[in-house]
């Protein structure tokens, strides 16, 4: 077929115009989790990095908030600014981390990040889809304790089990108690070990793969 070369206006030009405007007055969604032991600053961090209240002054210290088991709660707000609005969900994972045996704590965060998946996939499958919520987990914020020995055998086991799941950020909670070169030093530890994780997740996926004849 011929191409033709058409330089009347049609008014498609003005359709990323209106996406946006669409999307603006709809408004946007995001979930982030906040995973780490207590006392590492998970609330400041959230309350400073949204300039907002979320966690209350007279929200319970650390202390008073250990769980017996690792517990899942989230909280909601709405954020505003520049005629944009924000549904802001943080899920926070008080107990993580805390107890003396902590085999399988990451399991309740896993199941949480499933359901939410499965919620959506089932509200996708529904004929209509107009107010469909999505509460999937977008990013995952995990905090690091400043022992300055390096990342514990929690912390590389969660990241082994939710990194195909959700995006994580490690962060080295406290930072400002650790000096520059032991900073140096951890976030190089850390990153080393982060790249062996997915060296040998992307191995394991690689053979899963060849055995099951997907790849030739």
């Amino acid at each position: 077929a011929q191409q033709k070369n058409l330089e009347g206006y049609v008014g498609f030009a003005n359709l990323p115009n209106q996406v946006y405007r669409k999307s603006v007055k709809r408004g946007f969604e995001f979930t982030l989790m906040v995973v780490g032991e207590s006392g590492l600053g998970k609330s400041t961090l959230i309350n400073s990095l949204f300039l907002t209240d979320l966690y209350a002054p007279d929200y319970p210290g650390p202390s008073h908030r250990i769980k017996k088991t690792v517990q899942v709660e989230q909280s909601k707000v709405l954020i505003k600014e520049g005629g944009v609005q924000l549904l802001l969900t943080i899920v926070d994972t008080p107990g993580f981390g805390d107890a003396v045996d902590n085999s399988n704590c990451w399991q309740p965060v896993i199941d949480y990040i499933d359901s939410k998946f499965e919620d959506y996939l089932n509200a996708e499958s529904r004929v209509n889809r107009r107010q469909m919520p999505d509460n999937r987990v977008q990013c995952c914020l995990y905090f690091i304790a400043p022992s300055g020995h390096g990342l514990k055998p929690l912390d590389i086991e969660f990241m082994k089990r939710l990194h195909e799941k959700v995006n994580i950020i490690p962060l080295i909670a406290k930072a400002d108690t650790l000096t520059k070169r032991r900073q140096f030093e951890e976030e190089k530890s850390n990153w080393e070990t982060q790249q062996r994780i997915l060296q040998q997740n992307s191995s394991r996926t690689l053979e899963k793969n060849k055995k099951k004849g997907k790849i030739f």
